[in-house]
């Protein structure tokens, strides 16, 4: 009897002729049980950590079953299940499930690294495309038999370069290896910066702050990750200097305002002159400072409309911050009452009632001041102060307008309508 098989043994290509009569043995129906087992076990353990989990990353995805994890353990069963099987039950469709297996585990890693590497990009389902159709091609050929004598051509193809001979196959599998080595980096990128911005403690609960140690961190694993890949593929690091300038004079002319624009949001991450969440006026659109990227700032008027503006444009223009110093900005509206009115009287109650308005802030108070004797009345203005613009100001100043009204209708004051005189000669 024996007692275990190599995972070399559990992915050698087979004949798909001995595949198939094998897969017509009743002992294929035992084999389909014990997966089954192994199915319900996976989904058990990965139900049950959801309902755990409040953040479930790349691991758990959104539905448990759709992460990382369940593959992983899925593979991990079958694995085993297949070790213990051997000597009673000839393998037969574990020998097609641990490679379906190895090749799902290998999508949903680079689909849910890809997902939290790049959330908004519009490129990430061409590639996950791209992944699936290499990842269960492979599988294909693999079962079928195909792939080691496709492997064993394209290895045949050799030529000469830079004094090093390579093949087809060796340039592939250099590409394959790079391209996991940079999904490594991504997924470790991604985790520390989620750490980052969702830690209060880190950086001393300064969102902008934990910005700025995010995105120099992704810079640097990105970095670090490219040099890796692309000695892992073959390159000599060596003949990028080379490059070097090359890559200088780009930067110097063609990518100066990408480079300046790079330069400009660590600056201001840095200064922090901009934070996430201040208000602020560039270039006549006034909103909300909902994110800070490298390369350009992301500003949401309270209409919805969002501006990306570069970030050399912050740093080389005038900005209007209403929230650097202090978030609180004063407000003013203005009414008109008849001339005879006793303001002494009038003045106290508008104010109590603009203080009674939810968003206006007690200290400093609001104030009335009589601006000027108009032709029909005398005009107030009304002052307050709020301290959160980021939340509108149209509606807190119609709260303040209604509630003058009141006042003014409580108290039996007259808004004068324009009066003019027609004289007939």
């Amino acid at each position: 009897m024996k007692t275990g098989s190599s995972l070399t043994e559990a992915l050698a290509p087979a004949n798909l002729t001995e595949l198939l009569q094998a897969l017509g043995k009743p002992s294929a129906l035992v084999e389909a049980g014990v997966l089954a087992a192994c199915v319900g076990l996976a989904w058990l353990v990965v139900r049950v950590l959801s309902r755990r989990e409040a953040d479930r990353g790349i691991w758990l995805g959104r539905h448990g079953v759709d992460g990382v994890l369940f593959p992983l353990l899925l593979l991990g069963l079958a694995w085993v299940a297949r070790w213990v099987l051997a000597g009673w039950v000839p393998p037969a469709l574990f020998r097609v499930a641990i490679p379906v297996l190895l090749s799902l585990l290998v999508i949903r890693f680079g689909v849910q690294v890809l997902h939290a590497a790049f959330p908004t990009s519009a490129t990430v389902r061409l590639v996950e495309r791209l992944l699936s159709w290499m990842a269960w091609g492979a599988v294909v050929l693999w079962l079928t038999g195909a792939l080691p004598v496709l492997v064993s051509e394209m290895d045949a193809l050799r030529w000469k370069t830079g004094g090093a001979e390579v093949s087809v196959w060796s340039v592939i599998e250099g590409g394959f290896t790079a391209a996991a080595v940079l999904l490594v980096v991504l997924w470790l990128s991604s985790v520390i910066e989620g750490r980052l911005l969702s830690g209060s403690e880190l950086a001393g609960g300064n969102l902008s702050l934990r910005k700025m140690a995010a995105n120099a961190t992704r810079a640097l694993l990105v970095f670090v990750g490219l040099l890796m890949a692309l000695s892992v593929a073959g390159i000599p690091l060596g003949a990028l200097s080379v490059l070097g300038g090359a890559v200088g004079v780009g930067i110097g002319f063609g990518l100066q305002k990408l480079a300046s624009n790079y330069v400009s949001g660590f600056v201001i991450l840095a200064e922090r002159s901009l934070r996430i969440g201040d208000v602020v006026r560039v270039d006549g659109f006034e909103g909300r400072v909902t994110d800070i990227h490298t390369r350009y700032t992301v500003i949401r008027a309270l209409n919805g409309r969002e501006s990306i503006v570069p970030n050399e444009l912050l740093i080389t223009q005038r900005v209007e911050n209403a929230s650097l110093a202090d978030p609180r900005i004063l407000m003013t509206t203005t009414v008109q009452v008849a001339y005879g009115t006793d303001l002494a009287t009038l003045s106290p109650r508008i104010v109590e009632a603009v203080r009674a308005v939810l968003r206006v802030v007690p200290d400093p108070g609001p104030a009335v001041q009589l601006a000027a004797f108009a032709s029909d009345g005398l005009q107030l203005n009304i002052v307050f102060w709020i301290a959160d613009p980021q939340n509108g100001q149209g509606n807190v100043l119609s709260d303040v307008n209604l509630a003058v009204l009141r006042t003014l209708q409580a108290s039996g004051v007259e808004i004068p309508f324009p009066q003019r005189v027609v004289r007939q000669g």
